[in-house]
């Protein structure tokens, strides 16, 4: 494939995860770092790629949200600094280990929240801002996987907290702003290690995310609590059924 059309499937890639991404708060690094996978790219530089985008299209989402009045500073911060601590230790890790035992912990996790999350759909969503006990510990586990992998920050830190009752809309833009800090720390890791991903599917994957991230804060901020609850749980199950296929082929 010559590098224009490349780059523009890549930039639709890039607008439809985001879209989804701002919208559920999460599934960006896992939709991105899925395909550069299937074609062929070694996991450690996927990563990377998904990283270097995420560091623009996560800033846009983030200030989107911040805008749209949908962060709240503190869990914002509870979140990025262990994050951001971890995610360098993930980058490292990532560099000298295979990710593969990864995918075999995380696989149960989203399953089992996929779960709870439909479950909990039918009762009134939860309206706490604050961030609960042991946010910190969540921030940096997310901040750890999320480098291995390529993706999961969301997953984790926003149906975790969602389940524990927090308003979707906060949780879903305070996870978007902080992992926009972990993606720049994340990216830093990396470049310093292995150097640049594949350049016109960064490139690609930036400007399809920049465009949509707006599209996403305005949707979350719109639509019942419930709502966003229940399609996070189906979103997070789908996340949960790829990681298991994934182990099993």
């Amino acid at each position: 494939m010559s590098p224009l059309p490349e780059f523009l499937v890549f930039t639709l890639v890039g607008a439809a995860a985001q879209l989804v991404d701002g919208a559920l708060g999460m599934a960006y690094g896992v939709t991105s770092a899925g395909l550069l996978l299937g074609l062929g790219m070694p996991p450690v530089m996927a990563s990377a790629s998904v990283h270097y985008a995420e560091t623009f299209t996560c800033g846009a989402s983030g200030i989107s949200h911040l805008l749209a009045g949908n962060v709240r500073k503190r869990l914002c911060l509870t979140l990025a600094i262990p994050g951001v601590i971890a995610a360098l230790l993930g980058v490292w890790l990532a560099v000298h280990l295979p990710s593969a035992w990864m995918r075999a912990i995380l696989a149960p996790y989203l399953l089992g929240m996929g779960v709870f999350l439909l479950a909990r759909s039918s009762r009134p969503a939860g309206l706490l801002t604050e961030p609960p006990r042991g946010t910190s510990v969540l921030g940096g586990f997310a901040g750890f996987l999320d480098a291995i992998g390529g993706g999961g920050w969301s997953a984790i830190t926003a149906t975790t907290l969602m389940a524990r009752g927090l308003q979707p809309r906060v949780v879903i833009g305070s996870v978007h702003l902080a992992k926009s800090m972990v993606s720049i720390a994340a990216s830093i890791g990396f470049l310093y290690s292995i150097g640049t991903g594949h350049v016109v599917a960064v490139l690609g994957l930036i400007l399809g995310g920049v465009l949509t991230a707006p599209f996403g804060a305005y949707f979350i901020k719109r639509i019942p609590a419930r709502a966003a609850t229940w399609l996070a749980g189906l979103a997070v199950l789908a996340l949960g059924v790829n990681n298991v296929v994934r182990i099993l082929i």
